[in-house]
């Protein structure tokens, strides 16, 4: 076996109103080392002993076994760039590391749709699994029997991530949504994505900044769980920023920024935000690699 070296992006899911279906890759990511090895080791990010049961290794046995392939031994040294809990698809990144390790390992020769497929029914949606695969910012849903995805790469903004030291889970972002949405307002919030995707595809920034910040299917629901989130997004916004949203159920929240003017921006906010790491962040255009 020739040494190899798995890359995965970070995502940002919803985008504002693009809730449950947009997602956009970004430039932080997930490696996984590979090299021929007497048995299995598995080394995961910061730890020298290895371990028996990691995420990552626990979803390349699943479609090993699902495809009915045999392993060889090896050693797999993790690494990640991509911080927990934040809203930036940490868990659907190590997914899509797993089935990549496995389909190498393998030689499974998957199709992008299998492994879009298989990633799903692990994450149960598909808006970070898509361009954690494929890169870029991609709209995708579940049909009965596929899940039909769009990706765009054409997106000429700069990118800044407000990333708080708390952590939110999932589940608790998830719980303070509403069941059910009444027609009109939910064909309002429906509308307001449309136009972001449009806004997107004709290169309207300051258009689909407006949507960005008018969602209303999860972020006014969500916004007192996430520090500053008001104070955010009006410096942002002073500073020139077309518009800031949650990243994923947050904390971590984004802003899109004229090309060029990120880190003037970046540099601007940084000085009023004490506790969060701020970053400018390029958008991956790639997806998951092998190098």
């Amino acid at each position: 076996m020739t040494p190899f070296r798995i890359s995965v992006p970070a995502s940002s899911a919803n985008l504002g109103p693009g809730f449950d279906s947009m997602g956009l890759a970004l430039g932080l990511y997930i490696h996984l080392d590979v090299e021929r090895a007497d048995h299995h080791v598995f080394f995961a990010h910061g730890s020298e002993e290895t371990e028996e049961n990691h995420f990552i290794w626990n979803i390349t046995e699943q479609v090993a076994e699902r495809y009915g392939a045999a392993l060889p031994p090896c050693k797999v040294q993790e690494t990640s760039e991509i911080p927990l809990a934040r809203g930036l698809g940490s868990s659907a990144s190590a997914i899509v590391a797993g089935i990549e390790l496995a389909n190498q390992l393998g030689n499974l020769q998957l199709t992008d749709e299998q492994k879009l497929a298989f990633g799903t029914e692990i994450e149960g949606h598909p808006d970070n699994i898509a361009p954690a695969l494929f890169g870029g910012l991609t709209i995708s849903t579940m049909l009965k029997n596929e899940i039909p995805s769009v990706r765009l790469n054409d997106i000429e903004l700069d990118l800044i991530a407000y990333i708080p030291e708390v952590e939110l889970k999932t589940k608790v972002a998830r719980d303070c949504l509403p069941d059910t949405y009444e027609r009109s307002y939910a064909a309002r919030a429906s509308a307001m994505s449309n136009l972001a995707v449009a806004a997107l595809y004709s290169k309207d920034y300051a258009l689909f900044g407006k949507m960005l910040e008018n969602d209303l299917f999860h972020e006014p629901f969500r916004k007192a769980l996430v520090p500053n989130f008001d104070l955010i997004r009006e410096k942002a916004k002073e500073a020139g920023a077309y518009g800031t949203a949650l990243s994923g159920a947050g904390p971590t929240m984004l802003s899109f920024v004229p090309k060029g003017n990120g880190e003037k921006i970046k540099n601007e906010i940084v000085k009023q935000l004490n506790d969060y790491q701020v970053q400018l962040l390029k958008i991956d255009t790639k997806g998951v690699s092998i190098s």
